[in-house]
C-alpha cells in the first residue's frame, strides 16, 4: 500500500510531515510518497538529521498557497504538490492521500482530478469529534456552505458508513443538525433533508441540536458545511477554553498544584481525548478513492494518526459500501 502525502501542505510543513511519516512507515507497514520540491525535503530532513532513506519522494515544482483561488489546483498550479499528490491518485500511483492544505482547494481537486462515487452530488469533509460517550461524525464540516437535501441524505450514508468500517460502530444513529428537536423545524432544507432520512438505508434517530452533540446524542451528525463549521470551530474554540481554564485552576498557587499532582493521569487522558491529532484528518468522503484533510496546524502526531487513517480507509470497503447505499436510496425514491 501506498500512501501519498502533499508535504508542502499545512503550516508545519514539511518537517513534521517528513516526522510523521517516517514513524507511521515504520509502524504500519506502508510505503509513503513525500509529494514536493525533493530538493527542500532532502534538505530538511538533513538538517534535522532525519533518516528519510525508507520514504520515497515524488518532486513537484509548487505550492498552492492558502490564499490562492481553490480552482488554481486545477488551472494555473497543476505542478503543485497537492495536485501532483491527487494525479498520483488517480493514475492509481497511490492507495490514498493526505494533506494539510487549503481544504479549498483539496475538495476542488478531489472532485475533478480524483472524481467521485458514481451518484454522489458533493464530497463533504467528514470530522471526528470527542463527545461525553464515543465519537461522533460532524460532516458537512466545510467543503459545502450551500447544500441541497438529497446532498445531506447522501452526507448521513457516507458518515453512517464510514463509522461502521472503521470505527466499529454498529447500526450508527445518523441525527440532522437542527434547532429543535421536533420534526417541524428547521429550514425548507433541514425539513425536505428530515423526509430523505427517514426513506435512506440509515438509522435516523431524528433531529439533533448543537447541544446534544457533545454528549454523544448521536454517532453522525448531518449538516450542511456553512453550519458544520460554525459547530466545529465553536467546539474547537471551546476545548481549547476549558483546557486554558483547567490549567489556569491546577497551576493558580500551592494547594491548586499539589491536587493537580493527585489528578494528572486523568488530567492527560482528558487532554488526549480533546486532541485533535489523535484523530488524524477529516476524510472527505464521497470521493472514488481515499483523500485525508489533515488539520493546517497538523504536528507530526497529527500525520502520523492521517496515515493510519489513510491505511484504514484503503483496508475497508467503505467506498464500496457507499456506492451500494446510495443505489438503494435512488431505488427508493423512484418507487416513491
Amino acid at each position: 500500500m501506498n500512501i501519498v502525502i502533499d508535504a508542502f501542505g499545512g503550516d508545519n510543513a514539511p518537517l513534521e510531515v517528513i516526522k510523521g511519516s517516517i514513524d507511521a512507515q515504520k509502524d504500519f507497514g506502508v510505503d509513503v510518497t513525500l509529494v514536493g520540491d525533493e530538493e527542500k525535503i532532502k534538505k530538511c530532513a538533513q538538517e534535522n538529521g532525519l533518516d528519510i532513506t525508507a520514504l520515497h519522494i515524488k518532486h513537484a515544482d509548487t505550492v498552492i498557497e492558502i490564499c490562492e483561488e481553490p480552482t488554481e489546483v486545477i488551472k494555473g498550479k497543476k505542478d503543485c504538490s497537492m495536485a501532483v499528490g491527487m494525479k498520483m491518485l488517480a493514475d492509481v500511483e497511490g492507495d490514498a492521500f493526505v494533506s494539510a492544505g487549503s481544504t479549498g482547494a483539496l475538495v476542488v481537486g478531489a472532485t475533478f482530478i480524483v472524481k467521485r462515487i458514481k451518484g454522489i452530488k458533493r464530497p463533504a469533509l467528514a470530522t471526528i469529534l470527542p463527545t461525553a460517550t464515543t465519537p461522533t461524525m460532524l460532516l458537512d464540516s466545510g467543503a459545502n456552505a450551500d447544500c441541497r437535501p438529497e446532498m445531506l441524505a447522501q452526507f448521513g450514508i457516507m458518515g453512517s458508513a464510514y463509522m461502521n468500517k472503521i470505527l466499529g460502530v454498529e447500526s450508527p444513529r445518523v441525527g440532522l443538525a437542527n434547532i429543535g428537536a421536533e420534526e417541524s423545524k428547521g429550514r425548507e432544507l433541514e425539513l425536505e433533508t428530515y423526509k430523505q432520512l427517514k426513506n435512506a438505508p440509515v438509522n435516523f434517530v431524528g433531529n439533533i441540536e448543537a447541544r446534544q452533540l457533545p454528549m454523544g446524542d448521536c454517532d453522525v451528525c448531518v449538516a450542511d458545511g456553512f453550519c458544520g463549521n460554525l459547530m466545529l470551530k465553536l467546539y474547537e474554540g471551546m476545548a481549547k477554553f476549558f483546557s486554558g481554564e483547567l490549567k489556569t485552576l491546577l497551576t493558580k498557587d500551592t494547594k491548586s498544584k499539589i491536587a493537580a499532582l493527585m489528578v494528572m493521569k486523568n488530567v492527560k487522558e482528558f487532554k488526549k481525548k480533546v486532541d485533535y491529532s489523535e484523530y488524524g484528518g477529516a476524510p472527505l468522503l464521497g470521493t472514488a478513492k481515499p483523500v485525508i484533510k489533515a488539520h493546517g496546524s497538523s504536528n507530526a502526531r497529527a500525520f502520523y494518526n492521517a496515515i493510519r487513517q489513510a491505511k484504514q480507509f484503503t483496508e475497508t470497503n467503505v467506498i464500496d459500501e457507499i456506492t451500494t447505499a446510495i443505489e438503494q436510496l435512488k431505488s427508493k425514491q423512484e418507487m416513491l
